[in-house]
């Protein structure tokens, strides 16, 4: 089974404003493979996985052209009842900060037993032995405090443990991880990043992991896509990305990356920023902050074509490499 974006083309409109957040997403994920999502804050990440999960407000959001196959099936051509069905029970989300998702109102052990009752019709006895085995699972512990404490009785590792909890209660074959330790202070961030690992290697999940921090990318993807102005700009195993960067733009992420043996140099930069999505620049999107611009690059908007073994890049150089 796998996870496949085929030319996704979305949009948002407010008046006679259009905004062009994605532009041609491709984007497949295995079954218990994690695939990292990487790119400035802009670039579109968030909005791709949004999209995936179909929670997307229309309007403003606007689906132009393309498609989300899970299953065999084609999720933008569901309504939305048949989209809650899938949602939790074959693809779910983890997001940023748990204290704006987790509701405030309701206790842990009720936001889980909630969706178990709904998806997989479980009796509340029976939903509510299944949440306590869920709870151990993501380091929770089995007794019953963490499944009658609120949201705001927990840190923000637990919350986060809790939020992961939720998602993966109806054991789903993909898992959105949008930057899941973004919040966490660094002891905590790599607890949350072994959990995910060992939930991937226990239930065989595929994750689509969303990040813009490429020292996480690098401990846990198999492999890594690099987005830049709503396209994919790069695509390849991990160890061939961060080994041979083909794109400027991936080349210049990865030299920004703090690293020890830099200490007392000037960290490399990338001049710029990510265009807003109503003025996309002509041709290829990062020939303005691009030290490898040629005349071709302001004028068309390349392909992406191979450079390497499953190795893909959208640069008017590989036409040179060629």
């Amino acid at each position: 089974m796998e996870l496949a974006v085929k030319n996704l083309n979305l949009s948002f409109v407010q008046g006679n404003r259009e905004g062009h957040a994605l532009r041609g997403i491709n984007l497949t994920v295995k079954e218990g493979e994690i695939h990292a999502l990487v790119g400035e804050s802009g670039s579109g990440k968030s909005v791709t996985s949004t999209a995936i999960m179909g929670l997307l407000p229309s309007p403003p959001a606007k689906i132009n052209s393309g498609e989300i196959i899970l299953d065999g099936n084609d999720i933008l051509s569901l309504n939305e009842k048949e989209r809650r069905t899938i949602r939790g029970q074959k693809i779910a989300m983890v997001f940023q900060e748990p204290s704006k998702y987790l509701n405030p109102t309701l206790k842990i052990g009720e936001q889980i037993t909630e969706v178990l009752e709904l998806h997989l019709g479980m009796d509340k006895e029976t939903a509510e032995t299944r949440a306590l085995e869920i709870l151990d699972m993501v380091g929770l512990g089995t007794g019953k405090r963490i499944l009658k404490s609120y949201p705001h009785e927990l840190s923000g590792g637990m919350k986060q443990r809790a939020m992961i909890a939720i998602a993966i209660s109806c054991n789903p074959s993909f898992l959105i991880a949008d930057e899941p330790t973004t919040a966490l202070d660094v002891t905590l961030q790599l607890q949350i990043l072994k959990l995910i690992l060992n939930l991937r290697e226990r239930l065989s999940m595929g994750i689509l992991s969303i990040s813009h921090d490429l020292r996480v990318v690098h401990d846990i993807s198999d492999r890594v896509s690099v987005i830049y102005a709503g396209k994919i700009v790069e695509t390849a195993p991990k160890t061939e990305l961060f080994s041979q960067p083909f794109h400027p733009y991936s080349n210049l992420l990865l030299q920004s990356i703090p690293d020890a043996d830099k200490r007392g140099s000037r960290l490399v930069t990338i001049p710029g920023k990510v265009p807003d999505a109503e003025n996309i620049p002509s041709g290829c999107a990062f020939h303005p902050r691009c030290p490898y611009a040629m005349d071709v690059c302001r004028e068309n908007d390349p392909e992406m074509k191979p450079c390497g073994e499953k190795h893909f890049a959208a640069c008017h150089l590989t036409d040179n490499r060629n």
